[in-house]
């Protein structure tokens, strides 16, 4: 075989179509191999279209509500980046030491695992603190609104939106450390599960009725149902507050049960020494 036969062989157009064709299916077999990202093929284009939907709905029979509060929308975007990015914060934080292969050293020392969680949680306050005054000065420039006119019931309605993200990401740590880095991507989908129930846009009344009561069990739709009262009506909600406190401390103590319910198999099966990418 000459030596142009045996180039052609290993670089001419075949070979790259059969080296193309075996990278697709590893990346096949990736998806194939993981629930979590089998799940997020149809996950956003869902979310999307039921999300924007109800919007849709609202809108169309509310035509005037919009000249009520103008703010509204800019004031849901921003407190409802402040759930996300309490969420996120939390479980980045985690999935850094699970990248760099960190969890098995971290608990050779002293560390115990509600210090490890104590810790996750400042920092995700103070990811989202940062993240946030930069979108809300962005808000005041750009739309002329500021979300601080809100007073002092911005500081409750963050406690809650953050008390419900901590919760939400310790039962996603818990199970990527169950299922592996194949569910790391759970940390960017899983709230916007929530958001269509959430009723960051519009009313809970909004929602069909076979559906309603789920949003009444999440901390957000009380918090996003108060904000509405309070720019609409110039109403704080109390009732609502309280509601949304209490399913805080619901949230926070499955989240809390749940990681530590995790962690403890974890140590047991030796996985906290057999994590990174």
């Amino acid at each position: 075989m000459s030596v142009t036969t045996e180039m052609h062989r290993v670089n001419g157009p075949a070979a790259s179509a059969r080296r193309i064709a075996a990278m697709v299916r590893r990346y096949w077999y990736l998806i194939r191999g993981s629930w979590p990202r089998l799940a997020e093929l149809a996950y956003w284009p869902t979310v999307q279209m039921i999300l924007w939907g109800l919007v849709s709905q609202f809108f169309m029979t509310q035509s005037s509500w919009l000249a009520q509060a103008g703010g509204v929308l800019i004031a849901g975007v921003l407190l409802w980046d402040l759930l996300f990015r309490g969420q996120i914060g939390f479980t980045i934080c985690f999935l850094e030491e699970m990248w760099s292969r960190n969890l098995g050293h971290l608990f050779v020392s002293p560390l115990r695992p509600w210090e490890l969680v104590a810790a996750l949680i400042t920092m995700s306050a103070i990811r989202t603190v940062l993240g946030g005054v930069f979108a809300a000065v962005i808000a005041i420039l750009l739309y002329e609104f500021s979300i601080f006119d809100l007073g002092l019931p911005l500081l409750a309605f963050f406690l809650v939106l953050m008390g419900m993200g901590w919760g939400i990401g310790m039962v996603i740590t818990a199970i990527v450390l169950r299922a592996g880095l194949g569910a790391e991507s759970l940390a960017w989908v899983a709230m916007f599960a929530l958001a269509p129930i959430s009723a960051v846009y519009y009313p809970v009344e909004t929602l069909p009725e076979t559906v309603r009561w789920l949003a009444w069990l999440t901390p957000s739709a009380h918090v996003f149902e108060g904000m509405r009262a309070l720019m609409v009506e110039g109403v704080f909600r109390w009732d609502l507050l309280g509601r949304a406190l209490l399913l805080d401390v619901v949230y926070l103590g499955i989240g809390a049960a749940t990681f530590a319910w995790a962690f403890a198999k974890a140590r047991e099966e030796g996985k906290l020494l057999q994590t990174g990418e």
